[in-house]
Formats: C-alpha cells, sequence, structure tokens
C-alpha cells in the first residue's frame, strides 16, 4: 500500500511538473524587420499573450512580409494561410476606400492619443463592421506616431514635393502628393531599401523616425522631415473571424489586453526613440526639416480635400469621414462648420 501511494504521487508529481500544452496557435505576419523599434514591440506582444495565456497559446511572429507580400497579408489570414495581419488598413483601400480611414486619416490628428480616443469613444464598432464584412476582426491599433518622409533631396516645403518621385503606400496619399507635384511610387514596405539603393525613387515615406533609423535608410539619405505631421498610420491586429470566435472569452481578453499595452508602449516608445534618433541623425549629419506651420497647413488643406473627395466613394468611407470630422471638431483640431 505505501508502495502504490508513493509512486501515485511521484506520478502526480510528474504530471504536475509538465509544461501546458499549447491549445492555439496564431500565425501572424507583420511587415517590420524584427531589428526595429516596431518588430521588438511585435515580439514583446507575442510575448505576453504567450505568458498571460499560461502557454495555451502559441504566437508564430512572421517579420518582414516573409510569408506573403505586405499588402497580401490581409488576405492570407482571411483565407487561412496567416491567422492575422499584422500591418494596417489603408494597405486595403483597393477592398473598399474606407479602410483608408481606419488605417491613415492623413493630415488629421496630431498625436496617438487623439486617434486611440476615436477608436476607443465609438470608432471601434464602424471600424470593426467594415473589417467583417471582409471576414476579418479588428482587435486594435499601434501607433508610433507621426511619420517621416526620408530623402536624397531637400524638403524644407511644400515647393521641394514638386517632381519628388519617392515610395508611398497605397491609397488616398498617392492623391494627395500627386497633386502638391510629387511623383508618388507605390512598391511595398520591404523593395525600398533596394529602390533607394538603385535611384529608381529619390525617396520614401516608410515609418516614423526611429524605424526609419532601423531600416538603414540614412545610410543612402541625408534629409527628413521632423517632427512628422503628414500621415500616422494605424498600424492594426485584425484576426481572422472564424479563429477569432473559436478562442475563449479568458483567451481573448488576454490578446485584447496584450493588445492595449502594445499601443500603450509603442506610443511612449516613440516619443523617446524619435527624439534620440533625432539627435543621432543630426550628429550625423543628416539634415531635419521642421515645417513651418504655414506650410503644414499647405498640406493639411489638401489632405482634407481628399477627405471630402474620398467620402464620395462608399457609404462605409463616408461614415468613417464623419466621424473622425465629428470627433476632431469636438478635439477642437479643425472648426466647426
Amino acid at each position: 500500500m505505501k508502495t502504490s501511494i508513493v509512486c501515485l504521487s511521484t506520478a502526480l508529481m510528474a504530471a504536475t511538473a509538465l509544461p501546458a500544452l499549447a491549445q492555439e496557435t496564431l500565425r501572424i505576419q507583420t511587415h517590420y524587420a524584427p531589428e526595429t523599434e516596431s518588430g521588438k514591440l511585435a515580439q514583446q506582444f507575442a510575448d505576453d499573450v504567450e505568458v498571460m495565456s499560461g502557454g495555451e497559446i502559441d504566437v508564430e511572429m512572421f517579420f518582414s512580409s516573409s510569408v506573403v507580400k505586405t499588402v497580401e497579408a490581409f488576405d492570407a489570414a482571411a483565407n487561412g494561410i496567416l491567422d492575422c495581419d499584422m500591418t494596417g488598413g489603408a494597405y486595403q483601400t483597393g477592398k473598399n476606400p474606407a479602410f483608408q480611414f481606419v488605417g491613415d486619416i492623413m493630415g488629421g490628428y496630431d498625436t496617438p492619443w487623439q486617434q486611440y480616443a476615436w477608436l476607443y469613444n465609438g470608432g471601434f464598432e464602424t471600424a470593426d463592421e467594415l473589417y467583417n464584412g471582409f471576414n476579418m476582426k479588428l482587435v486594435g491599433w499601434w501607433i508610433y506616431g507621426q511619420e517621416s518622409m526620408s530623402s536624397t533631396k531637400p524638403l524644407a516645403g511644400p515647393e521641394d514635393l514638386k517632381d519628388w518621385k519617392f515610395r508611398s503606400p497605397p491609397g488616398m496619399e498617392t492623391e494627395i502628393f500627386a497633386n502638391l507635384g510629387a511623383s508618388p511610387v507605390v512598391m511595398d514596405f520591404t523593395e525600398i531599401f533596394t529602390a533607394l539603393e538603385t535611384g529608381i525613387i529619390d525617396g520614401a515615406d516608410a515609418s516614423g523616425l526611429a524605424n526609419n533609423v532601423g531600416l538603414g535608410l540614412y545610410d543612402l539619405v541625408e534629409h527628413a522631415t521632423y517632427p512628422g505631421f503628414h500621415s500616422m498610420p494605424s498600424d492594426h491586429l485584425a484576426c481572422r473571424l472564424d479563429k477569432w470566435e473559436s478562442l475563449s472569452d479568458a483567451h481573448k481578453r488576454i490578446i485584447d489586453t496584450a493588445m492595449q499595452k502594445l499601443a500603450f508602449q509603442t506610443a511612449l516608445t516613440f516619443e523617446v526613440a524619435n527624439n534620440e534618433a533625432a539627435a543621432e541623425l543630426r550628429e550625423k549629419g543628416v539634415t531635419l526639416h521642421d515645417w513651418s506651420d504655414e506650410d503644414r497647413k499647405v498640406f493639411r488643406e489638401a489632405a482634407q480635400a481628399a477627405w471630402a473627395d474620398w467620402a464620395t466613394k462608399t457609404p462605409e468611407t463616408k461614415a468613417l469621414v464623419d466621424s473622425h470630422i465629428a470627433f476632431m471638431q469636438q478635439l477642437g483640431l479643425i472648426a466647426s462648420e
């Protein structure tokens, strides 16, 4: 009898010592390289989900668009090649122009906190409905702040945009900059370095200043706009609907909590990282162009004219544009009519 009890106790101890087996696997692709600030934060998100779930969720993070091209990640998740997409809605404007206004409003909010405030004060429901129509669930945003344009030529103001050939993401941005005299070239995020190196483009709208440093852009160019003003993209986490609905409520809550931590940490990290990058680049001899209020107004007016045009494209786009305008008026960012 004593031997049986000892054996049973040993067996129970061995069983409880075994690591928890992963019950769910999330295959997620991001366009960021692992060495960039955003790439490091994405990995921290994956680690947080795994730790908080006690190993019940295994996150496979694919960096640098290593499975499919950046613009294809959304479809790859919706069709089951991946489970979730960690790029941004603005890459999906070909499906519905409304995605522009959940991806990059352009010339709108000044800070990530204002943009998050729209999402969590009524905007989420409208945005998620758009995603649901394409078999996807919007989980949340992570916003690193205003982007900086990088260039081989000076970018001191709107006049320098004339004939400036630069990498642009797809969507409304190409129209705004073309109207200002530039020559936007749509190409994948991963192709920027080679295009600059070979002279196909003069510059790029890639990311925030610190991420651009991580990409090595300032080994090739000597000019950037900083502080940024033209674009503040909302990178998202969006998962296939059936995958999301198959998760337990506890697992959904863990992912949502980890996502909100990522959002908070992203804004804080880049507040510091962009300023550090600016100091480093000035010392290196890179010229940082801080556009005047008058020059920024030129861009804002061009962007807001594009909002009005895009609002006519689909009912979903109009609903999102109207929602943003009402919220910006509430915040005092644009004048009430």
